[in-house]
């Protein structure tokens, strides 16, 4: 089953060849033969393509009725007769790349809209699409073929790089972003720190939060996600970093390149992680620590200190996985019922 055109206009029809090229595959049989969308192993019809990655889903490949199927090698044996097998080293980012292909990011259509509204001294780069009601500050920079859809907000002396989107009701205030950035829909950039003092009589006093929000390049921010400005320096975000939906990055954070932050997590103030760290869903960091360069961190865990590169920490407080495992089995054990009813270890 193709992807419903009112959504998802599809490019094809697409060559075999065109696409095992797209893909990095080899495969046997008329590269002139044509496709006309993607879709899953299961509901792929004979002039679709589809995917295998891993074991799981070897079944639904002896069954699929696609035309053509990314597999790796081990697999191609597996492929059924009349489909053709398109091998490759990894079948899952070939899809990603050939899903690309018939369904390419929509391009910007020039212009803006009547009800925009454009400050002073703001300039917008060649080729963008600005919205309905879209608002772009003073002295404001827009790259180049940028979209910025219904509602969104550009503040005043921000700079959106060449070929970034900022989605309907999305806003970046203070920021500094890099090229291609995305902020999806309702997700907010730039916001005011959770900063202030306390007197000795309760009274919570704001401590001005003077900093920016620097987004490196390909950084993309999920819906509804807040990512607050530095308090006294910058909050950065670096380059090809993702951010999933509702998730709240505290001021002065600092990230490397390519993290991903998946929904829910919470970033406290100063908290600094390396390249490529993974922070599963509801994970929590306290501030002031360091997460090194490939750690990985588990859903609802509690992290209260450093964690040191490639390292995978799991629960809450949050300690090395395999020491939470172990210590998890010993625990059941002694929930085990006995031979004489009662629970607990034997001896």
């Amino acid at each position: 089953m193709a992807a419903d055109p009112r959504f998802y206009p599809a490019r094809g029809p697409v060559s075999l060849a065109e696409i095992a090229a797209t893909a990095g595959a080899r495969f046997g049989g008329d590269g002139a033969r044509v496709f006309a969308d993607v879709g899953s192993l299961a509901a792929a019809g004979p002039d679709e393509v589809a995917f295998l990655e891993g074991r799981r889903y070897a079944g639904a490949l002896k069954t699929t009725r696609a035309g053509a199927v990314l597999v790796t090698a081990d697999a191609e044996a597996d492929v059924p007769e009349g489909c053709v097998a398109l091998v490759c080293e990894a079948p899952q980012l070939g899809y990603a790349r050939v899903a690309a292909l018939f369904h390419p990011q929509p391009a910007p259509v020039p212009g803006i809209h009547p009800t925009a509204v454009i400050g002073p001294g703001a300039t917008i780069g060649d080729g963008c699409e600005i919205g309905p009601y879209a608002v772009v500050g003073a002295g404001a920079e827009i790259g180049p073929g940028c979209i910025l859809g219904p509602h969104a907000v550009v503040g005043p002396g921000c700079v959106l790089g060449a070929g970034s989107i900022i989605r309907a009701h999305a806003s970046m205030v203070f920021c500094i972003a890099g090229a291609g950035v995305v902020l999806h829909e309702g997700a907010r950039v730039g916001n005011e720190g959770f900063g202030f003092v306390t007197t000795k009589a309760g009274e919570h006093v704001t401590v001005p939060q003077i900093g920016r929000v620097i987004l490196g390049d390909r950084v993309e921010i999920g819906a509804s996600s807040c990512v607050d400005r530095g308090a006294a320096g910058d909050t950065v975000l670096g380059p090809g970093t993702r951010l999933d939906n509702q998730v709240q990055i505290g001021h002065n954070v600092k990230t490397g390149r390519g993290c991903v932050i998946v929904a829910q997590v919470g970033i406290a103030g100063s908290a600094e992680l390396g390249d490529y760290v993974v922070l599963a869903a509801q994970s929590g960091l306290v501030g002031h620590i360091t997460v090194g360069s490939g750690a990985r961190v588990g859903a609802q865990a509690g992290v209260m200190n450093d964690v040191p590169a490639g390292t995978d920490v799991v629960g809450s407080p949050a300690w090395p996985a395999r020491e939470f495992m172990r210590a998890m089995a010993r625990l059941r054990k002694l929930g085990a019922p006995k031979r004489n009813g009662k629970t607990g270890e034997t001896p």
